[in-house]
Formats: C-alpha cells, sequence, structure tokens
C-alpha cells in the first residue's frame, strides 16, 4: 500500500509542480524605488509596457525605429545635462544642444506634485504614442529611452545620439503632452 501511495505522489506532484508553475512571468510588476542608482537609470529591456501590472510586451513605444540615436553606455557619458520636470507642464530646459556621436546622461528631476515621465523620440512617434496613452492611461514604460517618475523622484537615461538632426523629448502621460510639455534636442 505504502508504494503505491508512493508511486501517486510521485506521479502526480510533476503536474502539480508543473500546473502552479504556469503563470510565472504573465504578470510584470514595475517597481522603482525612489533616488534610484544614477549609473542604471533608464536602463530597462526594450518593449515592454505594462498596465496595471500587466504585460503588454506586444505593444511598441516610441522606442521602435523612431528614436534616433540609441542607449548609452553609462560607463562612456561625454556629459550630464540635468532636467526639471515641472506641474506647469513644462521641461527645464526645454531644448538642449548636444554633438553627434555624444553620449549623455540626463539627470531627471520630478520637482512637481504628479507623476511625469521623459521620453526621447520622433515627433510622430510621440504623438501617436501620446494618443495611445490616452486610451490607456494606466500604460507604465519600460524602454531605454523613457523614464518615468513619481512626485519628488529623481532618476534619468543615458543615450547616445548618433547623427546630427532635431530630437524630441516629452511627457506622454494624458493631457501632459497636449498641455506643452515637450521640447527639443538639437545634434549638431
Amino acid at each position: 500500500m505504502i508504494k503505491f501511495a508512493s508511486t501517486i505522489v510521485l506521479a502526480v506532484f510533476p503536474a502539480i509542480a508543473l500546473a502552479a508553475g504556469g503563470h510565472a512571468g504573465s504578470h510584470v510588476a514595475e517597481t522603482k524605488a525612489p533616488g534610484a542608482d544614477i549609473q542604471s537609470m533608464g536602463n530597462h529591456p526594450m518593449g515592454d509596457h505594462s498596465m496595471d501590472g500587466h504585460s503588454m510586451s506586444g505593444m511598441h513605444g516610441p522606442q521602435s525605429e523612431s528614436a534616433p540615436g540609441k542607449p548609452g553606455d553609462p560607463a562612456k557619458v561625454d556629459r550630464t545635462i540635468p532636467i526639471d520636470m515641472q506641474d506647469a507642464m513644462r521641461f527645464t530646459p526645454q531644448a538642449v544642444r548636444v554633438k553627434a556621436g555624444e553620449t549623455i546622461r540626463f539627470f531627471l528631476k520630478n520637482s512637481g506634485a504628479m507623476e511625469h515621465e521623459f521620453v526621447i523620440g520622433s515627433i510622430d512617434a510621440l504623438k501617436a504614442h501620446a494618443e495611445t496613452m490616452r486610451k490607456m492611461p494606466g500604460m507604465k514604460h519600460a524602454e531605454s529611452n523613457m523614464q518615468t517618475l513619481a512626485p519628488g523622484q529623481r532618476g534619468g537615461l543615458v543615450w547616445q545620439f548618433d547623427k546630427a538632426g532635431t530630437v524630441d523629448f516629452a511627457c506622454l502621460i494624458p493631457g501632459h503632452f497636449e498641455a506643452g510639455m515637450k521640447g527639443q534636442i538639437v545634434v549638431e
């Protein structure tokens, strides 16, 4: 009888373990501690959006084929540019100049009382993604060209600008972009 019970447990246990583990990874929780380490800021896996903790990995944000440049190497930063995000729906400064090939660390500070984000991309991609955000206001980002900060939080990202031209940045939280929370990076 003991041999029979052992055989049943050994046969059923893997199926139970497999069933219990079959849901691993189906929910993505985004956690960002205030005062995140500036060395690792903004270096998130690409292509992942989450909405209220649920993964939306098939969606493509402003990173997809439209963010001029690429994630920069934090060990090879040429200079740091501070950007302040405010509840008046403005970035300070609203325009910056960089050189082609330069790797910039954007040191971001949310001095407001509401959540703000900094997203680098082409103006067309930013407009399209702002529209998506209006339709899905709970969406959270986890891409290397964007950083979302809670009130009073500091963070940032490292970006390398590969060619001359104009690159845009904006806050895509519903209503913020429309209220004028955007700026430009002139790459010389």
